[in-house]
């Protein structure tokens, strides 16, 4: 089940919970609420070793043959070589998952690369092994290792060249500056389309934490919100909540590629989110 990538595309992402033993139940759970959303596809993460990628592989095999939705598998590469990324490919086959997210990953500490130094190598190599829809990331305020916005922009393009047919933005609270970061890429011959990462804040702790893995800003309307509600959660809670789905809305009337939604396995967010944006979405895919 490949991606169809009529616009906008509307999509979630899930990970593979951390507790074993009861991990398959936790994510039906979480599955069986997305699921009657009617996502475009469900991304599933992928864990560093071991029975997390296995994981990964299980779940996005489930969505598409008990749900019947696509499924994009997320694949790493960072420290990894050609021997256990085509078994993990090999594996992708035999359970029929089509589409995959190539990223290179986070360096852990003290370990070197290994034979893939960039996302871009692991794209071209999927493309070579077999065929599958291949999407990457990208990152509306630079990676956070890149020296300057010029420079990631670069990157991106060898990504889209080496085969990337959709990207998937790193999480931004900021719509004018991905409007800015979209106009310079579309002006640097980069055509792939492009789907906004969207986070809604559920904890000042996790926006923290979150903001810290990416480099996100936090834009005034944000800070005010943490300002005013951090000493009630569910007030909090309810304030993200909103200020996602008008983020949402904004991007959908500027003619953003798609949406993704990270859900956080929290699906209850997500239902409230879709609740409030359903109008516009269902009006321009019938567009």
């Amino acid at each position: 089940m490949k991606i169809n990538l009529t616009k906008p595309i509307f999509s979630f992402e899930i990970f593979p919970p951390k507790k074993e033993g009861v991990w398959l139940q936790e994510i039906y759970n979480t599955i069986d609420a997305l699921a009657p959303l009617n996502p475009d596809f469900i991304s599933v993460t992928y864990g560093a070793s071991g029975s997390s990628q296995d994981n990964t592989v299980e779940i996005a095999s489930l969505l598409q043959k008990k749900y019947k939705i696509p499924s994009v598998a997320h694949l790493t590469c960072v420290c990894d070589d050609n021997e256990n990324i085509e078994r993990v490919l090999d594996r992708f086959k035999e359970e029929g998952v089509e589409n995959i997210l190539a990223l290179r990953g986070d360096l852990p500490d003290g370990a070197t690369l290994g034979k893939f130094k960039y996302a871009s190598e692991l794209t071209e190599f999927i493309k070579s092994y077999g065929d599958f829809f291949v999407a990457g990331a990208c990152y509306p305020e630079k990676h956070l290792e890149a020296y300057t916005p010029e420079e990631d922009i670069k990157n991106l393009k060898i990504k889209a060249d080496s085969g990337a047919q959709l990207f998937i933005s790193q999480l931004f609270f900021d719509n004018a500056k991905f409007y800015s970061w979209i106009e310079k890429v579309r002006d640097a011959g980069i055509t792939t389309p492009i789907m906004a990462g969207i986070l809604p804040i559920t904890s000042a702790k996790q926006l923290e934490r979150m903001v810290t893995l990416c480099g996100a800003t936090i834009p005034e309307g944000i800070q005010s919100i943490i300002k005013a509600y951090n000493h009630n959660a569910f007030a909090l809670k309810e304030a993200g909540i909103a200020y996602a789905s008008m983020q949402i809305i904004d991007l959908l009337a500027h003619g953003v590629d798609g949406i993704h939604l990270y859900t956080m396995n929290k699906p209850g967010v997500a239902q409230r989110i879709v609740d409030n944006i359903k109008g516009p979405l269902y009006s321009l895919k019938q567009s």
